[in-house]
């Protein structure tokens, strides 16, 4: 599921996030699906359990994943934050207009700007 590298200048925490991150986004992981349980990750990566938690703590708190007690992590928000996704892609959509005003600043063409978001959608 995940490939650490110890050389990395990211801590592992964070390549886990990451990587989890990228799993639920590309859809390799679909909404609803079960994470392995925090030891049984620490113990397939051979790390402290710790690194894992804070990993999925950080994750939940970006919305990426929810927890149910006594049942594990799951990919995804719950029914419930629905509203709170319409949020999350309201900022992100004006962090985008952002980003393309000062791109736009810089003299990026259309032609340019249109180059990368297509090579985003077809990762």
């Amino acid at each position: 599921m995940l490939t650490l590298n110890y050389r990395d200048s990211e801590p592992i925490y964070g390549q886990i996030k990451n990587g989890l991150k990228k799993l639920i986004v590309t859809g390799a992981l679909a909404p609803g699906e079960k994470l392995p349980s925090v030891r049984s990750m620490a113990a397939s990566l051979a790390i402290n359990p710790n690194t894992i938690q804070r990993a999925y703590t950080e994750l939940e708190s970006d919305g990426f994943i929810h927890s149910i007690p006594g049942k594990g992590s799951f990919a995804g928000r719950r029914q419930d934050e629905a509203d709170q996704d319409a949020l999350r892609l309201e900022a992100l959509l004006e962090k985008l207009r952002e980003l393309v005003a000062e791109l736009r600043y810089l003299n990026v063409t259309t032609a340019e700007l249109m180059a990368v978001v297509e090579g985003g959608l077809n990762q």
